[in-house]
């Protein structure tokens, strides 16, 4: 049992694992706060433009509620949330948004840094060294060559 405790801690305590998990949590935390944002500050500011409706209450009877003799509710009302959808839809949508502009930040981040390591590495790298020139000697070959064949 102790080594079985003992691979889990070492699974748990591995940087993915944790990078993970924290990952979820600011997620949800995210999440919350999206949810928020669209119920409490946009729904009701699209539905002032609208004319004052009220999103989260759009709603589509198709089947209307049956009550009994007494009054209570013998049959649900079946009923299309609209402006439940429209809300989810809108939220979706913020989420993608900021997580297409994370990604895009992340992959100009790392653009620069591969310009910048690909710049260090042309600079560090030798420069390509030109052919050795000829010695006195050798250029004094090369003219009395030439005098011969003339």
């Amino acid at each position: 049992m102790k080594k079985l405790f003992a691979e889990f801690r070492a699974f748990i305590m591995r940087g993915n694992v944790l990078d993970m998990a924290v990952g979820v949590i600011i997620a949800t935390a995210f999440g919350a706060i999206t949810t928020t944002l669209v119920q409490k500050v946009l729904m009701p500011l699209i539905g002032c433009i609208f004319g004052g409706v009220d999103l989260d209450k759009l709603n589509i009877v198709l089947k209307p509620e049956v009550l009994d003799e007494a009054g209570e509710v013998a049959k649900e009302a079946v009923v299309m949330e609209i402006g439940t959808f429209l809300t989810a839809i809108i939220n979706f949508i913020i989420v993608a948004l900021i997580v297409f502009l994370i990604v895009k930040a992340f992959n100009k981040a790392r653009e620069v840094a591969e310009a910048k390591k690909k710049k260090a590495e042309e600079e560090a790298a030798p420069a390509e060294e030109e052919p050795p020139k000829p010695t006195t000697e050798e250029l004094l070959q090369q003219i009395l060559e030439e005098l011969q064949k003339k």
